[in-house]
């Protein structure tokens, strides 16, 4: 992999001032971290060392790569036919979320396990209690509704010394509910995070499914599955996107006093006037709309809160204390 050419590193589009993945992939670099990419990489046809992002094998073995380098965690895998996230892009929410705590906290990014976090659908792949421990000290809960999924976070949580007792993994036994079922007698949690199903049935994910693999120019070579790209509770939800965070709503007011922050990625815009609806019945005090954007793809974090100022004052107090300046 030595005579790999280091590609010049511009910065990526959009993303965060703190993400890690600002610059362009180091390939060189990330085969020596990760052997097993080095089989995956090569010079296009426009003199660019790259992956082909469209084997799920080769997105694996980069996030591996990226994961070992950047987050210390050298034991990550998913089984086949779950969701391999796009690193940089949860890496965006995360940072961005860790701004939105700083907005109440005179600027200071709120850090250590005194911060805790529930990932609301963790799924088989942990991501985002990864990288909100790695960059923030934060402890996480992840919830799913899938038994195998839950696992496997399990299992990474488990075998990397980094996450020790920083992630704890819980089944969600009712595929419809969000909060309910999640949350213990007088626990707390400053910040909830969630990349929502965006489908509303499998038959819409499937051709979801199919689409992207004709913008990619890949074509199958074994039947088609519901499943393709993710297991079902990842890619869809009765009644898609909009029913999903209007259920998220109704439970976030059923739970406000539990909570500082509830926050989701919308990935539709036409979502939103449904969620802001729903926010505005049920009367919470603050809702904020944080566009995100990764070079051509716009998405948004909505984020909202049901204390008010006395509340957020007293909580700020209690939970996190007086902080020094943040090091991020």
């Amino acid at each position: 992999m030595s005579q790999l050419p280091h590609d010049p590193a511009p910065e990526k589009e959009g993303l965060h001032p703190r993400n890690r993945h600002r610059g362009q992939y180091d390939f060189a670099r990330l085969s020596q971290v990760m052997p097993e990419l080095a089989p995956f990489v090569a010079v296009n046809q426009y003199q660019t060392t790259t992956i082909d992002f469209a084997n799920p094998a080769a997105v694996k073995a980069l996030n591996k790569a990226l994961l070992k380098q950047f987050y210390n965690v050298p034991n990550w895998d998913i089984p086949a036919g779950y969701l391999t996230p796009p690193i940089p892009g949860r890496a965006d929410y995360v940072h961005y979320a860790a701004d939105l705590l700083a907005s109440v906290n005179e600027g200071v990014v709120p850090t250590g396990r005194m911060v805790r976090v529930l990932d609301v659908g963790v799924g088989a792949n942990c991501i985002y209690p990864i990288i909100g421990h790695r960059e923030y000290g934060w402890k996480f809960v992840g919830s799913d509704v899938d038994p195998a999924a839950v696992r496997m976070a399990r299992q990474i949580a488990a075998s990397n010394p980094s996450l020790a007792g920083a992630v704890e993994v819980r089944l969600q036994p009712k595929s419809t509910d969000i909060f309910s079922g999640m949350v213990k007698p007088n626990e707390f949690f400053d910040l909830t995070l969630c990349n929502p199903p965006f489908h509303g049935s499998p038959a819409e994910a499937e051709a979801a499914g199919q689409r992207k693999e004709r913008n990619l120019g890949t074509a199958r070579t074994a039947p088609s599955t519901p499943n393709f790209g993710g297991q079902s509770s990842e890619l869809w939800y009765p009644g898609g996107e909009a029913t999903f965070l209007w259920r998220m709503a109704e439970e976030s007011a059923l739970n406000r006093h539990n909570f500082f922050w509830f926050t989701t990625l919308v990935s539709k815009k036409e979502t939103l006037p449904g969620l802001y609806k729903s926010l505005k019945k049920l009367q919470a005090t603050d809702v904020r709309t944080i566009p995100m954007t990764q070079g051509h793809k716009i998405s948004r974090l909505v984020a909202w809160t049901f204390l008010d100022a006395e509340q957020q004052q007293a909580w700020r107090t209690k939970r996190w204390g007086a902080q020094p300046p943040s090091q991020v």
